[in-house]
This record gives structure tokens, sequence and C-alpha cells, in this order.
């Protein structure tokens, strides 16, 4: 409402009448006349008008919410009564100022969002804290909505206070908290959203769980008054929300497997809708207890069936035995008991006890036990029984009770016990049950032994023919322990390949050292997978109580000191504990720790091994290698270092220092004039396994500036079957690049010479362990030869190394292996020494 208000319009039009009069009393005639009666015709129209307003000023003054009409920029226009008393100012205190008088807080650009909804058709709702003349603020939600008024659109502003709305929130809150019938909010997911105390109550819940309850059957197992099983969908929750109606009183039964607690309600399902929506949103389940009400024997007999809960009743004094069809069931004894012997009849002896003692009580206090006995059929059953006194009378008893049937439960839980303590793929004895065993037998000072075992080669062949290979050979592997071992010991799998033994044994006891023997012996024939055939041995260690150990971790610990101390010396056989192998494992250990700052602390160089051309001794290459010198160590060959470097991982930095400063030195040799000679730098299976090996190559040669064909890469077999498609794109983009590739040490590994046929190498390296046997050991004449043969269908290169003495090169040379090293020739250089020697030999040389 706006200027003119209707008492100033009253004055307005007595002031116009006097005018007129005057006028025409002044100015008789025509004219006056005709003024008179225009007068006439518009003096009622004014009346009308100012009529309207004080209507329409009634009407906003009469409505119980505050009111402001603001312009486009949040000026006010008019306020209604109600607002005068709700911000406690007189309206022309408030007209013609901004809306911030009355929400100080509000940004300045608070308007817009308003305009935005309202520009599109839409009301604005907001709740805000609006201010009263003495500061003080009260909490309103604001509905505006557009106008137009005199030719401008405006905002109808009409704020409710919240403190009504609050208070009616608490008095239902108050309700819901006071009476007692449950009550339960639920969504479309069937969740639960609320619940008032009664439903904690008569559901026996400490909270209601905040999920699905369709997802959770074993927390509510629902059934109809006819004892059927009701699915979550056929809930009446859940028709509310389908049918979109109430669902008038229907009894349900609700049991809880975990407290074994039956329930019986009668609940109405309200559903609530929003919106004009077709759907509910939610629906208000009411439901009151009638379990007390619930007597119908049949309706119990069938929800006990479906839970497995039977019932029974014992009245001493008569004395008679009640038992239900169910509870009958879960004994298996027909006739079914009747008195309490023959109940006691159908218990193993230990149960018979309990129960006995838990019915002989002063019968104050109620009882659950476990039953353990036996149906008619001899078949083992458990069941759980709760029992409760009935009687009022101090010293007398009825008890009455659920019987339970558990027996799916123990099974599981034996199943468990079992999966507890068996390795699942070969079914003996697992890591922590044979340790548990170990201790007790060292709690109880049983002199014993530990036989630590694992398997030569097992990944190469788990990794070649895939790991289904590997647990038929672990399976197989285990069977024939089992067999060596018979009862003599006891057999259990630690992880991965290795195997743990452990047996009675004094100090003077031969058996530790006689089951090693057996265990290897059974190893002897070759096993198979499928239609491979291959060799399979076994590296133990021995260890013996108390002398080597006097708990279950010492005892198994130096127990794989020994089998690691047999598996660097010659694997297939077995080794006793001693205190050197302790020493050598803490040497191995001083050697990774001191190995980690080795680089850093610029320990390491290289020296360089010349290749030479058999027939005239010419160097035409030579391999890079490193040497490791420590102020406690000592100097260190790679022999010693290299492994320790690749179970650490440290090998990854160091191989990358090593193939830059090969390249450092290519290049500084070109810088002398010294030409260019092939360098080899030998590359772990890490390196390749990191994936940035290509990179760290081409960059390496760029940098000084050298061709891909003067770098040559080693690596040994195990290379080959560590990920074959990922290796293969490895070697594939190296030799894109130029770079040469070799097999180091072939024949120690374990490769399919299929891979040799699809793999871009180059060459091949004769392991110096066949070459230091030649000419004189057959078997390694015999290896060599059959790698000169692979090599030459393949038409790879051979290179033999550890070459010692001139009846080893002159045999080589015979059979045809043109390229070799060793010390024959020379040791390890220094990278001027080699110079040198390049020098010397180009000197040497006639033109050709």
């Amino acid at each position: 409402m706006t200027e003119p208000r209707a008492h100033d319009l009253d004055s307005h039009l007595h002031a116009v009448q006097l005018a007129v009069q005057a006028l025409c009393a002044a100015h008789p005639g025509p004219l006056a006349v005709q003024l008179l009666a225009q007068w006439a015709v518009l003096r009622p129209q004014l009346l009308a008008l100012q009529q309207s307003l004080a209507d329409q000023r009634a009407v906003f003054d009469a409505l119980p919410d505050p009111v402001c009409i603001l312009d486009a920029q949040g000026t006010v226009l008019d306020l209604n009564l109600a607002g005068t008393h709700a911000y406690q100012l007189p309206r022309q205190a408030v007209v013609g100022h901004a809306i911030h008088l009355l929400n100080p807080d509000l940004p300045p650009d608070h308007l817009q969002p308003v305009w935005d909804e309202l520009n599109q058709g839409r009301s604005y709702l907001v709740q805000v804290s609006n201010m009263r003349s003495d500061g003080s603020r009260f909490p309103v939600e604001v509905h505006s909505a557009a106008v137009g008024l005199s030719q401008q659109r405006c905002i109808v502003a009409v704020a409710r206070q919240l403190g009504a709305r609050w208070q009616s929130e608490s008095h239902y809150r108050l309700l819901m908290e006071s009476i007692d019938k449950g009550v339960m909010l639920f969504d479309r997911e069937l969740r639960v959203l609320s619940a008032n105390p009664a439903a904690h109550r008569i559901l026996g819940l400490e909270h209601i769980p905040q999920r699905r309850a369709g997802n959770e059957p074993s927390q509510w197992m629902t059934i109809d008054e006819h004892g059927r099983q009701l699915p979550p969908d056929q809930w009446p929750v859940a028709r509310a929300f389908r049918e979109g109606r109430i669902i008038p009183s229907t009894v349900i039964g609700m049991h809880q497997p975990a407290s074994d607690r039956m329930t019986w309600l009668s609940v109405t399902n309200v559903p609530i809708f929003e919106h004009d929506q077709d759907c509910p949103q939610y629906v208000y389940a009411l439901f009151s207890d009638i379990t007390e009400l619930k007597r119908d024997a049949t309706l119990f007999e069938r929800a006990q069936s479906l839970a497995h809960i039977g019932g029974w009743e014992w009245d001493p004094a008569v004395p008679r035995l009640y038992l239900t069809s169910e509870a009958q069931h879960i004994l298996g004894r027909e006739p079914a008991p009747t008195d309490m012997q023959q109940l006691l009849d159908c218990l193993l002896p230990a149960s018979q006890a309990s129960l006995l003692q838990a019915m002989q009580g002063d019968g104050s206090r109620n009882f659950e036990i476990e039953l353990h006995g036996m149906n008619e059929r001899g078949h083992e059953f458990w069941a759980r029984m709760i029992g409760e006194n009935l009687a009022t009378e101090p010293g007398s008893q009825r008890l009455v009770g659920t019987l339970q049937d558990v027996t799916e439960r123990h099974r599981a839980e034996q199943i468990l016990r079992l999966q507890a303590r068996t390795d699942a793929l070969t079914g003996v004895l697992n890591r922590d049950a044979l340790l548990d065993e170990l201790s007790r037998w060292l709690a109880r000072q049983t002199a014993c032994a530990a036989l630590y075992i694992d398997l030569d080669h097992f990944k190469l062949i788990n990794d070649v023919l895939g790991h289904n290979a590997g647990d038929q050979l672990l399976r197989q592997a285990t069977a024939r322990m089992i067999q060596a071992i018979g009862e003599r010991g006891l057999l259990g799998r630690l992880g991965g390949d290795e195997f743990l033994v452990i047996c009675p044994a004094d100090a003077h006891s031969p058996l530790p050292e006689q089951l090693a023997s057996a265990i290897i012996t059974a190893f002897g024939p070759a096993f198979t997978s499928g239609s491979e055939h291959f060799t399979v041995t076994a590296s133990i260690g021995i260890a013996r109580a108390p002398g080597h150990g006097h708990s279950a971790a010492q005892l198994v610990q130096n127990a794989d000191v020994a089998m690691y101390d047999c598996k660097k010396r010659s694997r297939n056989g077995w080794s006793l504990f001693d205190q050197g192998m302790a020493q050598r494992q803490l040497d191995r250990l001083q050697i990774e720790s001191r190995l980690r700052q080795a680089l850093e602390q610029q320990e390491f160089h290289l020296v360089y091994q010349p290749k030479v051309d058999l027939r005239d001794g010419r160097i035409i290459g030579a391999e890079a290698l490193m040497r490791w010198n420590n102020d406690q160590l000592g100097q260190l060959g790679p022999d010693v270092f290299i492994e320790h470097a690749e179970n650490t991982g440290d090998i990854v930095r160091i191989g990358h220092w090593v193939l830059e400063q090969a390249c450092q030195q290519m290049r500084q040799w070109l810088d002398q004039g010294v030409g260019l000679l092939p360098l080899a730098v030998n590359v772990s299976y890490r390196q390749f396994a990191g994936g940035e090996l290509v990179t760290q190559v081409r960059q390496a040669l760029a940098r000084h500036a050298l061709p891909g064909h003067a770098l040559e890469l080693e690596f040994t077999e195990r290379v080959l079957i560590q990920d074959v498609p990922a290796t293969t794109l490895c070697l594939n983009a190296l030799r894109q690049h130029g770079v040469r590739l070799s097999i180091d040490d072939f024949g120690e590994g374990y490769s399919a010479l299929n891979y040799l046929r699809r793999l871009p190498i180059h060459g091949l390296k004769i392991s110096p362990l066949f070459v230091s046997g030649i000419p004189h050991n057959r078997s390694d004449v015999a290896v060599c030869e059959a790698i000169f043969g692979i090599a030459r269908s393949l038409s790879l290169e051979l290179v033999a190394e550890g070459i010692e003495n001139p009846a080893q090169r002159d045999y080589l040379n015979q059979l045809g292996v043109r390229h070799g090293q060793g010390f024959l020739f020379a040791a390890g250089l220094p990278a001027d020494a080699l110079a040198e020697r390049l020098r010397r030999q180009a000197a040497d040389t006639p033109p050709r």
C-alpha cells in the first residue's frame, strides 16, 4: 500500500468540494453548471476509490505476518501493522529506508538471487534473522513474490516468524517420545530414518540400523500372521510405498537371530506425500507390541520352525517335560523325551553335566548353555538352550525356554578352525599352526629340530610355465615330502616355495639329517606338468633346540640361515646350523646396510675386461665390471655384492650409475683418439622391471654423443621370464636404437628355446661354470657344444667367459667359438691401462 492513504484522500475531497462551490458562486453561468455536473459524476468515483484504499489497507494491516513492499532497489515502500509490531518501529520510520534497516547483515547484492527466481516466475524462500528496534534478533522465513505497482515491479516480502514452528516441532518430538506406540519413519529405500523410544523398546534394539533393511536378512526375519516368511518387498511398509495408501493394522512377527527374540506387532503404515507427488516420499509405521496376545500354538510352531528354534517347559513337580515339535526335531529322537532323564540321554556326558548344573540352581537366575548330543541316526547336533524360571514362590521351579539348533554354525566354526590351521593349497599345516606347535614343544622343553626347506629354482618354473603349473608342483612336492617324513615329523608350509618340518630330536638323534636326506631323495625323480618334465631340488637348513634357539622364532631363523648357506654352496642338499653361518648372515646384513650409502659416498669404480678374438688375441671389445672399495669391508667384486643390491633394490640406482660411467668413458676414449670400442654393461632384471631402462639408455647415449652400437647390454636369463611381453617390448626398443643385446651366463638358468627364437637378442655368453671344466670334463664339454649348436642355429654371436688357460682357448677355437674373455687375456683393467693396450694394438696392426 503506497500513498495516498484513505483519510488523506478524504480531506482532499472536502477541499475540492469547497473550491468547486466557491468557483461556481463567483462565476455563475453555463460553465458553472457544467462544472457542477462533472463534479457530481467524479465525486462518487473518488469516494469509491477512497473506500477501496481503506479496504486494502485494512486487509494489509490484518495480515498476521509482517509484510514489506520493496521497490527494485530494496527500498521499503510500505509496511503493514504486523510489521510495525514485529520490528517495534512505526511505519514512518521504515518507509523510504533500505531493507537493511530490518536486516543489517544482508549483503549488497542480496536482491540478485531474489530477482533471478522472480524473473523465472517462481517465488523466493529464505531463512534470515531480522532485527527489532532494540537490537534483538528473531528468526524468520521470508517468502518473496513479484508484483506490479504504480507502473513499476515491486517485491512483496512476507516474513513468517519461526518460533511457532519450532515450538510445534518440539511438541511433536515430545509427543513421539511420550506415546507407547512405536513409530518409525522409512524412506523409499526402506531405510529407517528415525524411530521413537517406544520403537527401540518394543523391538529390543539399542539403535535402529541406518541402512536398507532388505539388505540385512540376518537382522530381521519377518513372518505374517500365518507363519509365512515375508520378503522385504512384501512388508507392510513396502506395500504402503507401492500402493500409495494407508495399510491398516497388520499382524507381523519379527525375529532377531542375534537375541533369539520373537516380537509380534500390529502395524499401521501411513504414506506421506510431498509437493503433489503421486508416489509417497516417506511412510510412517505405527506399531504396538501384541506378543502377549499372540498365543496361537500353530503360529508359534511355524515361527519356531522357520528360525530353527523350539520351545520347552519343565515342571519338576509333575514331573513333565514339554517340547514343541521344532524342539523334538532338533533332538532327533522318536518318541520325543517326556522327562528330564530322557532328555539327558540325548546328550553327551559333558553336556549332561552342564544341563544338570543349570537346572539344579536356586531358580532365581536365567541360564543359557550350549548342548552337544547325538540323535537316533547317530548324527551329532549342537543346540543352545535358554531357560527362565516362571515360578513365583521361593525355592520352586517352573522352567520354560527355547532350544535353538546351532549345528550348522558349529560345523562352520570347525571348518574355519581347520582352515585357520591348514594351508589351502597343499593341505598341510600353515605357518601359524606349525609355529604354534613348535612353541608348545619348546615350552615343554622338548628337544626338537626344525628343517627349513626351499625349492630350488621354483620361481623360474612358476614364471615360465604359469601359476597353475607352479601350484601343481607345490602339491606334488608336498605329497613327496609327506611320504618321506611319514609319522616322524610335522610338515607345514611357510609360504611360497618354503616349507618347515619339526621333529623330536635330542642332541645325538640322527633323525633331522635322516629326514633331510629322505626329502632330497624323494625329489630325485622328475616332476611333471602336462607334457613338461623338469627337475626340482631342495635346499634344507637344520637347526636343533635348545642349542640353536630357545624360541620358535629363533630356531626357525637359524634354520633359515642354514638353508641359505646350503643354497649358496651347492643347493640340492642340507646344512646344519653353526655360529659361523650366523656370522655370515650378519656379514650379509652389514653389506646390505653399507651398500645403501656406497653410491653417495663414491665408493664404486669401474674396470674393463677385454673381449678378444680367440684366433689372434686381438681386443675387439670390453666389458665394464664394478668394484666396490669400502673403508671397513675392503675391495669387493660384483660376485659379493650384486645379489645383495638386487635383494634390496639398490641395483636400480647403481645400474643407472654404471650406464652413465660407461658411456662417459667411451666418450673420453673417443676424445683421446683411442677409437670406438664396443663396451658391454651388465643390466639387472630389476632394471628391466623398473620400466625406465630404455629412457636411461637413450639419454646416456645422447648425453655423450654415442651411437647405439657402441653399447652392449648383458643380462641373465632371469630377465626373460620376469614379464615376457613387457621384456620383449623393452628389448625391441633397445635394438631399434642400435644397442646390442646378449644373454650372460647362458645355461645356468631356465630358458625356453622358443623365447630365444622370438626375442631380439644378438648373442649368448657361455657361463664360466661350464668353461672351467673343458676340455677334460665330459659334461661341461657336452654343455658347451650344445650351447654352440643353439647359437649357430639361431645365428647368434657366441662369447666364452672365464677362459684361464690355453687348453680352454684352443678347444673353444676348434669348436668354432670365435670370441672370449678371461684371465688368460687380462683381468679387469683401469680405463687408462686398457686405452694403452688399444694404442699398442693399433700401432702393431699393419695398414690394410
